[in-house]
């Protein structure tokens, strides 16, 4: 009988092990998200499933051009484009993103640009335009999604304070035929 009670104690603690680690690195490390609607396409599908790294920017800045998700206003979370970080000067003119005065080649976006062939796919403006702000505050970041037509980011909710972004989205593991890091 106490060889029993020793092997089911030992299932037990094996069990609030595993569950507590589980609850740890989720809440911690890594959680899961699902890309909700078409603001980061072609980068990003409606309904890919991600892994974002929370505990990233812990160690490393932000860069330009991760994608991050954040809580935005009205208790949502997004999913979009580092474009500007703190001290930028951002500018989009005919369709060049310009940062500091310097134009930026933004790869990721031209698959999308060849849709629109003869059009514009980001509209002409400036973070003055946007946010009543000469540069990007400090603490703070310009977010856009991919799909510039069809976003809800920076140019409608401002920038994006740094404790309000959960973590950099990094890998997304479905579909599975699209198992990929996130660029």
């Amino acid at each position: 009988m106490e060889k029993e009670n020793s092997g089911s104690w030992e299932w037990l603690k094996a069990i609030l092990i595993a569950l507590a680690l589980a609850f740890l690195i989720r809440y911690f490390l890594f959680a899961p998200i699902v890309v909700d609607g078409e603001s980061m396409t072609p980068t990003l599908q409606d309904g890919d499933r991600m892994i974002v790294n929370k505990f990233s920017y812990r160690l490393f800045e932000p860069e330009r051009f991760d994608i991050v998700v954040f809580h935005a206003p009205g208790g949502k979370d997004y999913i979009k484009r580092i474009i500007g970080l703190p001290g930028d000067e951002i500018e989009y003119s005919s369709d060049v993103l310009y940062v500091n005065g310097e134009p930026v080649d933004e790869v990721f976006l031209e698959e999308l640009k060849g849709r629109y062939e003869g059009e514009r796919l980001t509209n002409n403006f400036t973070l003055e335009d946007v946010t009543n702000q000469f540069v990007v505050p400090e603490d703070h970041l310009f977010v856009l999604g991919d799909n510039r037509r069809h976003s809800k980011d920076s140019r409608d909710i401002g920038t994006v304070p740094y404790e309000e972004v959960i973590g950099k989205a990094s890998i997304i593991f479905w579909p599975l035929s699209e198992v990929r890091i996130a660029k």
